[in-house]
């Protein structure tokens, strides 16, 4: 393909990518009726759910925060890059994000999924957050918590006290992106996170996006496959994160509406290969209800 044809497809893709999601946002619950508990909690709820692999689950209506299922929801687990959702909860709630930010050479060194940024670089804020939640870049989250906090301390410090603010009480976050360290959330928590990323209309934006076509400053432009591939199976599937390390297992939010239904889904520590098919399964089961 022609240069120059390569670059005006891409550039036509940002304007398509890179836009506002028309979506209309979901009623906002009180935060007392965000995912309560049922009434008689047990390991499993209800019984006549669909079996799905994850060693933790819940399932909520992103519109009440109504739990609709749950599987060990209280558990606590690491939940890998799901926890990058706090971190763009963060940067988009007091960030301006059009703002300049500078990569600092710690932020090209962090392992393992990362997108190649270099020392000194300078990015607008919102490239690096849709970055981080489309393809999980964890140069781009180190980047980020840098830019607001200085270090990953005190950036943790503004994770954990979001998340106190959704009502996750039961977590604790270290860092910005996920890796091991000594750091757990539960299912239950990560659904009351989830529900206010739902609600903020630059996370929703990102996290839709079935692909993105980023400029590296030298002009270079790649295209980002999204990590979530439920985004490529189905128009209904709208956004949300996925996680993956050997301690957390495989992890996956995902945020689904169909037939003025929404749906919020958690799934961690599942070890099987159909952590998506179990998310399409039980969106299934929730939009028949």
């Amino acid at each position: 393909m022609p240069k120059f044809t390569f670059i005006a497809s891409c550039a036509l893709l940002l304007l398509i990518t890179g836009c506002a999601v028309d979506q209309p946002m979901p009623a906002t619950a009180s935060s007392g009726s965000v995912v309560v508990a049922p009434h008689a909690p047990s390991s499993l709820w209800p019984a006549g759910a669909p079996l799905i692999k994850a060693v933790s689950a819940i399932l909520i209506d992103a519109r009440t925060g109504q739990t609709l299922y749950e599987k060990n929801a209280d558990e606590p687990r690491q939940v890998a890059s799901t926890q990058k959702l706090v971190t763009g909860l963060v940067v988009a709630e007091q960030d301006p994000l059009e703002a300049p930010v500078r990569i600092s050479k710690e932020d090209t060194s962090v392992e393992p999924t990362k997108i190649g940024l270099r020392a000194g670089d300078v990015y607008p804020r919102r490239q690096l957050l849709r970055a981080m939640l489309v393809h999980s870049a964890n140069d781009c989250a180190s980047a980020l918590a840098h830019a607001h906090s200085g270090n990953f301390s005190a950036f943790a410090d503004e994770m954990n006290g979001i998340a106190t603010r959704c009502g996750a009480i039961n977590s604790h976050f270290v860092n910005p992106h996920g890796l091991p360290a000594a750091q757990h959330s539960t299912a239950r928590d990560m659904a009351r996170i989830a529900f206010r990323a739902y609600r903020n209309s630059d996370l929703r934006d990102a996290m839709a996006m079935r692909t993105y076509c980023f400029r590296y400053a030298n002009g270079r432009l790649c295209f980002l496959e999204p990590t979530n591939k439920l985004l490529l199976r189905s128009p209904f599937f709208n956004g949300m994160k996925t996680g993956y390390t050997e301690a957390a297992g495989k992890c996956l939010i995902s945020s689904y509406s169909q037939g003025g239904h929404d749906f919020i889904l958690v799934q961690l520590g599942s070890h099987a290969r159909y952590i998506f098919d179990d998310a399409q399964r039980m969106m299934a089961w929730a939009t028949a209800r």
